[in-house]
């Protein structure tokens, strides 16, 4: 009767290890894989930010299924410029899933973790270029629309944003203003 007990295949979603480089590039190659490049500009976007002080490595989160990595939702730390100062922010992006493990909640999974954990460090303000059905569901909205612009704000629905609660309930409101990108991201 052992033949026929089912394995379970438990997912893990945790803050990636370095040892972990090689499979997110992988994951990333194969998520962004265009025939025009040999390699996708999102493998160097992280590589170059794994570099850099936007770095925040408990926010680098991979999904792994079944001991293998399969998924990846980067944050890392982007600022909000208003008139008379500058506010900490995060950029969500790149989030990548393995195409043979693509439509079973894998991406959901690992962005919620990479906000939760957003959340549990106190951040509160997360901004995200993507397709708005999809990052509806986590609480995105129009970024425009909280007073958020950028390089990408005349895309219109695709620039996003979300408020994530207050962890002491003493915050003040979210920032608004222009928000600034680290140098590797205006190579994507």
């Amino acid at each position: 009767m052992r033949g026929n007990v089912p394995r379970v295949t438990t997912l893990r979603l945790r803050p990636e290890d370095p040892a972990d480089t090689g499979a997110v590039r992988r994951v990333l190659a194969a998520a962004f894989a265009r025939p025009d490049v040999a390699t996708p500009p999102e493998v160097g976007l992280v590589d170059e930010l794994r570099g850099s002080d936007a770095w925040l490595p408990e926010l680098a989160m991979v999904a792994e299924y079944g001991g293998e990595v399969v998924g990846y939702a980067l944050l890392t730390r982007v600022r909000v410029r208003s008139d008379d100062a500058t506010a900490p922010a995060l950029a969500l992006g790149p989030v990548a899933v393995a195409p043979h493990r693509r439509r079973i909640g894998l991406g959901a999974a690992v962005v919620q973790a990479g906000l939760d954990a957003a959340t549990e460090l106190g951040e509160r303000l997360v901004v995200v270029l993507g397709d708005p059905s999809y990052y509806h569901r986590f609480g995105f909205g129009r970024a425009d629309r909280m007073g958020l612009t950028s390089p990408w704000s005349g895309l219109g629905d695709p620039w996003q944003a979300l408020v994530l609660p207050p962890t002491t309930g003493g915050e003040g409101p979210p920032p608004r203003g222009e928000v600034l990108f680290p140098p590797p991201w205006s190579k994507v």
